[in-house]
């Protein structure tokens, strides 16, 4: 497991608040993800120049980090590609389900202070610490 860095983790939770204050304050937009992609899906020539631009920031600024630091990113390839697509199609479910994804209630709805955006928020986190317990204590092996 490689080293946290909190000069990294700080700088970029304040890159992503920074973002996130431009897009509420310019356009009055919530900075969700899951919504800018679902949006840009639905409507591909309709969606808004911003949109495109807000997913070429989040690409372009991981791809500079990534050209910045001296450790490769290195996907796992040992995974099975079904979990991948359950994973893939329950987190989509889920974001419809919670109205939001993880930056829209917890970086945007908490700084809001939205009662609503906490109880998803508290919810997101849950799951996530049963599904890493489940896969690394109770799947079985299967995983």
């Amino acid at each position: 497991m490689a080293e946290f860095d909190w000069l990294s983790a700080l700088l970029g939770g304040s890159l992503i608040g920074l973002a996130a204050t431009l897009l509420l304050a310019g356009s009055g937009r919530i900075a969700g993800i899951s919504g800018i992609v679902g949006e840009i899906i639905a409507k591909p020539g309709g969606a808004g120049v911003w949109r495109y631009l807000f997913v070429a920031g989040l690409l372009g600024g991981a791809f500079l980090h990534q050209s910045w630091t001296s450790t490769p990113v290195v996907p796992r390839t040992d995974f099975p590609i079904l979990a991948l697509l359950a994973g893939g199609a329950l987190v989509g479910i889920g974001t419809r389900l919670g109205g939001g994804c993880t930056s829209g209630h917890g970086v945007c709805g908490l700084a809001r202070q939205s009662a609503r955006s906490l109880v998803a928020t508290l919810i997101f986190l849950g799951t996530a610490m049963g599904t890493v317990w489940f896969i690394r204590h109770g799947g079985g092996g299967i995983f």
